[in-house]
């Protein structure tokens, strides 16, 4: 009897114990249309440590409160909320005890899209003819709303177009797998994909029969401040109004020709005419690089199909030196993994998996079951939330003692999983 006493006052105090090194997370859930509570919204807390895992769900109470026991080690979390069907999400760094998330209302139409870029390229060989497009759309609504329909975002491709891969991406999040469905009018196609307040990416491959010319007619739908089309300076671009393209030439050994129409109309007659074929052999990023040199303005839109923006880039002076600098830190962190990690003679090398993670834009996410997944994820999101962290102390949204306290937080959440590796 005394020794089952004992076991049990044990027991007690394990548990107690791990009670109280459980974190406790709290936040709020706002409407960001109605400026109210988003009460009775579902919040999921997802564990970045682990690839994607649910680690828990509650509802906003009355107030857009929602709390969590962060039971893990404090590792980097994601929320996600849940408004009429759309996701919304928020990264939670190491180390943080409260978080705010945004939701919107949705309405099946809103009148204020418009499209940043609608980036064409084309390449072309003997009997078949490549084809990418990127679209950049903006939702200004005001007050802000999400659009969404079965229809949502509407586009022609040439006739005869075979689509072969799809991706949306949603503000601030990543490239996730699309869906571009066929409408009942002829080469008209539709994203049924939410278009949140701020900017959403839509882009597609495709292939189509090719005789060596063909017309190609954009029939835009949304007005866009920037229509693009990029091909391989072999092959040959006439506009049936010419007055309507000005043409971009790229500096240095640049192999491509950029075409661009300004400002453009829906419905507006935009056809034009390639013909020959040919090959982009630079790299999509040192095409757009150029592009945007030749003008003398960024290359927003990204995605290797760079467009002239008349408005700079706020990210345009700090951009890269960011990106390199993590990129250095988290190659140093790969090669002590590698230096860690025992190797058996004679055995081949395993492949290195490469997510991409970032706040994602939609409820279905990649899972991670091995271990090297689970680690290059949690990787990927530090950098994530690094770049951001970094970008928000240039753009002075963050006091300098908040800044350094999460830094302090991200850093020791990558030692330890560079240690968890060894």
């Amino acid at each position: 009897m005394k020794k089952f006493a004992k076991s049990l006052a044990v027991l007690t105090l394990l548990n107690l114990a791990s009670l109280a090194g459980a974190q406790l997370l709290t936040g709020t859930a706002t409407n960001g249309t109605t400026g109210k509570p988003a009460a009775g919204d579902e919040i999921i807390l997802i564990n970045l440590s682990n690839g994607m895992e649910q680690a828990a769900k509650t509802k906003a109470d009355s107030s857009g409160k929602f709390s969590f026991k962060l039971t893990d080690g404090g590792g980097p979390h994601l929320i996600r909320a849940i408004h009429q069907g759309v996701t919304y999400h928020q990264m939670v760094p190491p180390g943080t005890t409260s978080v705010d998330v945004q939701v919107y209302d949705v309405a099946r139409k809103i009148a204020d899209l418009s499209m940043t870029a609608a980036v064409m390229r084309f390449q072309a060989d003997s009997g078949q003819l490549g084809g990418e497009y990127l679209f950049v759309v903006d939702n200004t609504s005001s007050p802000p709303k999400t659009q969404m329909n079965d229809h949502n975002f509407e586009f022609y491709l040439p006739a005869g177009a075979k689509v072969e891969e799809a991706q949306a991406m949603a503000p601030n999040g990543q490239w996730i797998s699309a869906e571009a469905a066929p409408q009942s009018e002829a080469n008209r196609y539709a994203f049924a994909f939410p278009l949140r307040p701020g900017e959403t990416r839509f882009k597609l491959q495709y292939s189509l029969p090719y005789s060596g010319q063909i017309k190609i007619d954009p029939k835009p739908l949304y007005p866009a401040e920037h229509l693009v089309v990029v091909l391989p300076k072999s092959m040959q671009f006439t506009a049936a109004n010419p007055a309507a393209f000005q043409t971009i030439q790229n500096p240095g050994q640049s192999d491509t020709l950029v075409q661009v129409a300004q400002q453009t109309k829906p419905g507006q007659p935009l056809s034009f005419t390639i013909a020959g074929t040919g090959t982009i052999t630079e790299s999509p990023a040192q095409v757009a690089s150029g592009a945007a040199q030749g003008q003398g303005r960024d290359n927003r839109p990204g995605g290797g199909l760079g467009a002239p923006i008349d408005a700079p880039d706020p990210l345009k002076q700090y951009r890269w030196p960011i990106l390199i600098g993590f990129a250095l830190v988290l190659a140093v962190g790969a090669w002590v993994v590698m230096k860690r990690q025992p190797t058996t003679v004679g055995a081949p090398a395993a492949p290195i998996a490469d997510p991409r993670l970032a706040p994602p834009a939609s409820a279905a996410f990649p899972a991670a079951s091995a271990p090297a997944t689970k680690s290059a994820m949690l990787l990927e999101a530090l950098k994530e939330e690094m770049f951001q962290l970094e970008l928000e102390r240039r753009q002075g949204k963050i006091a300098p003692a908040e800044y350094e306290k999460a830094k302090a937080a991200l850093d020791q959440t990558l030692d330890r999983a560079l240690k968890r590796q060894g």
